[in-house]
């Protein structure tokens, strides 16, 4: 008797397994765990333009407030913010709440609606308060 090939793990999304909430917020948590290691460095150079003095950091500044920049804070940002719910979705979790497969998909929502909606003000008060301007 034969049996079929089948994939070894469940990583393969779309070829061989079907998109659900619970498989794209495991895959968003590590993607924004990376974006916030990354983000790290950004804040490092933040605080070594600091310190090397006033030109420098206006050059930071005229880098971090262009376009590019801008998307940049931006993805760190909600990556933050995504990143602490999600992990207070996990502590929820550890303490025994949410954890029937209709528990997962609502805290999965709720973390990405949040998250969304966090970012979006955290975005409109940092520029309506001249931040990165």
């Amino acid at each position: 008797m034969t049996q079929r090939e089948r994939p070894l793990s469940p990583f393969m999304l779309g070829s061989y397994y079907r998109f659900q909430v619970t498989s794209v917020m495991s895959l968003l948590h590590r993607a924004t765990g990376v974006v916030l290691s990354l983000g790290a460095f950004v804040l490092t150079a933040w605080l070594v333009a600091v310190m090397a003095g006033p030109e420098v950091y206006a050059r930071f500044v005229e880098c971090v407030g262009s376009l590019p920049g801008r998307i940049v804070l931006a993805g760190i940002g909600f990556s933050l913010i995504y990143h602490l719910l999600n992990g207070i979705r996990h502590l929820a979790w550890d303490l025994g709440y949410g954890l029937t497969l209709k528990g997962a998909y609502t805290g999965g929502t709720i973390v990405a609606v949040l998250a969304a909606v966090f970012t979006l003000l955290l975005w409109y008060f940092g520029f309506s308060a001249g931040g990165a301007a």
